[in-house]
């Protein structure tokens, strides 16, 4: 589904310096590289487990609001994934910032807060109506509905260690073979079996 970076991270989760001192670097010479470096281990870690580490605002794009249009949540089960709840593709979600619609009238409009409930315990987080009440009518229309949200662990020092970690081991990699392949005079490369294990604890499964 479409999703826009409306407001980027202020912050990497690993530092410049943290950097350097993973690589044994102590010149200014490459710190440009190295911090593209990092932005790129970044981005692919994030990819990889459909997290946002450090705080940052995403917008999703939907033709429709989900249906059908229940109410409550089924007798007798504990967790459901109801049919008419928004799921958001980016995690840890801190919070809803808005949710606006095309009405009828082709005319934006915004959902009271009051009017859904957020459970952002959930991964992916969940949105649907409160108990007696139902998703707005909306434009039949393609983009008709937006959700804006904040996700991420916070700062770079709520960040766990495992993905840090990651992208530390990422930087190496990148820092040392700059080009698309690397060739060794005493045999290939292979990658370490273990590296992407380090991000399996903060994969969110996606149903």
């Amino acid at each position: 589904m479409p999703l826009q970076l409306v407001i980027p991270p202020a912050e990497e989760p690993v530092s410049l310096i943290d950097a350097k001192l993973h690589l044994r670097v102590d010149f200014d010479e490459d710190d440009t590289l190295i911090a593209s470096l990092i932005t790129a281990a970044r981005l692919a870690a994030e990819t990889k487990t459909g997290r946002q580490f450090t705080t940052a605002r995403w917008k999703m794009v939907l033709d429709s609001f989900p249906g059908p249009s229940l109410m409550g949540v089924p007798a007798g089960q504990a967790f459901t994934l109801p049919g008419h709840a928004i799921l958001l593709p980016k995690c840890p979600v801190q919070a809803v910032v808005a949710i606006r619609y095309l009405d009828m009238g082709a005319v934006e409009q915004t959902m009271p807060a009051a009017t859904y409930t957020v459970d952002t315990a959930c991964e992916p987080a969940r949105i649907t109506p409160v108990f007696g009440q139902i998703w707005p009518i909306c434009l039949p229309q393609i983009g008709a509905v937006s959700v804006n949200f904040d996700a991420g662990y916070g700062t770079a020092a709520e960040v766990p260690q495992g993905i840090k970690s990651w992208i530390l081991l990422r930087v190496g990699s990148l820092y040392a073979h700059r080009e698309e392949v690397a060739v060794v005079s005493r045999g290939r490369l292979e990658a370490l079996p273990f590296v992407d294990g380090l991000l399996d604890p903060y994969k969110v499964a996606f149903i």
